[in-house]
């Protein structure tokens, strides 16, 4: 692996970035009308409610989480997208780029992404509805960590699903982060899903970093069970995720299913 061509990818995904204005929608628009749309909820709960103040907070620190896993994802996903777009994917299948140098790169983008959203995140939820996410303390950090990881991993998948079918599955990109929204108690414990939903939420690594992250907000220390079980998910989906992409760029390459995307 050269460290070389992965700054060369993450090059690519800035200079993207820098003359698309709006991609910059993903990092900095999406997440003020975030904070502003659950912000405003909590706040109005809490005024109408008798003993909810404490649902602001819960709203907001849950969503400035979830950013952390949706950048992840659209970092990875749209910068495999990006070659389709363009009609450049022929072109980087045939450069000295690995498939793993080409994830890597843009992972690591992703990270620039994930904290410039976050950047925005904070000003927004402390200037309108003076939340500080500092008050979770370093508890974030191995929350923010299994999140970060599992936002890769799905965002690996989805690449592998638009390699087998084509662009038509491009919806999976930003559907699949909303899936894990509804599943993943963002907002709200588990045991207030549907019961049918709640065993195949009980197993998302995700879940388990939602469950840390109200945990903490209630002022107990960080369970390092739910982190553990959080942490060895999230490289499970990370490692599927690999896997998944590899078998399908396999059959792509054996199919001469480029031609959908030249």
């Amino acid at each position: 692996m050269s460290w070389r061509r992965i700054r060369v990818v993450m090059r690519r995904q800035a200079y993207v970035l820098w003359r698309a204005p709006h991609r910059w929608f993903d990092i900095a628009f999406w997440p003020l009308m975030d904070i502003i749309l659950w912000g405003s909820l909590g706040t109005y709960i809490a005024r109408t409610t008798t003993g909810s103040q404490a649902a602001t907070p819960y709203l907001i620190a849950g969503i400035m989480l979830f950013h952390i896993l949706f950048q992840s994802q659209i970092a990875v996903g749209t910068g495999f997208l990006e070659e389709t777009w363009s009609r450049n994917l022929l072109n980087v299948l045939t450069t000295p780029v690995s498939e793993v140098e080409y994830v890597v790169g843009t992972a690591a983008f992703g990270l620039f992404k994930v904290m410039f959203a976050l950047a925005t995140l904070s000003v927004t939820a402390f200037g309108f509805f003076g939340f500080d996410l500092g008050s979770v303390g370093w508890s974030v950090v191995p929350i923010s960590l299994i999140l970060t990881v599992v936002g890769w991993g799905v965002g690996i998948a989805c690449i592998g699903v638009v390699l087998r079918f084509g662009q038509g599955a491009e919806i999976l990109m930003w559907g699949g982060n909303y899936i894990l929204m509804a599943l993943s108690g963002v907002f709200n414990p588990v045991d207030a899903l549907p019961g049918v939903l709640q065993p195949l939420a009980r197993v998302l690594p995700s879940t388990h970093a939602f469950n840390a992250l109200r945990t903490v907000l209630a002022g107990k220390p960080l369970p390092a069970d739910e982190i553990a079980s959080g942490m060895t998910g999230a490289v499970v989906v990370l490692l599927l995720g690999f896997g998944f992409s590899t078998w399908m760029l396999r059959i792509f390459r054996k199919r001469g299913y480029v031609t959908r995307f030249s």
